[in-house]
């Protein structure tokens, strides 16, 4: 086998084992947006001491009462700090993880 056959024959082991990567990839990508696209149909509700929350499993805040009235602008601002802490977590985590560098064989 000559040099150049045994490049090509790298060359494609590396292409062909990258595209399987692409589609491991996609394929966890998929999966996690099933799983988000289930969260968002949850709901949990809690009711004590006269405030009721209800909260969707992928944590939006969809309805909060206290003594009966609704509060629509604490719901407003309590998904945005949620929101914010999120990103605030998926940063760190992806940090932590080295992004995905490591998934990829980078």
């Amino acid at each position: 086998m000559t040099k150049a056959t045994s490049f090509v024959i790298l060359f494609s082991m590396a292409i062909t084992d990258k595209f399987q990567q692409l589609r491991d990839l996609k394929k966890m990508r998929d999966q996690a947006m099933a799983i988000q696209r289930e969260l968002a149909a949850e709901e949990v509700v809690v009711e004590e001491q006269g405030v009721k929350v209800v909260m969707t499993g992928d944590q939006k805040i969809k309805n909060l009462e206290v003594d009966g009235e609704n509060q629509n602008r604490l719901i407003e601002v309590l998904n945005k700090a949620i929101k914010k802490s999120q990103e605030i977590a998926a940063k760190k985590l992806q940090e932590m993880s080295g992004g995905l560098s490591g998934l990829l064989g980078k």
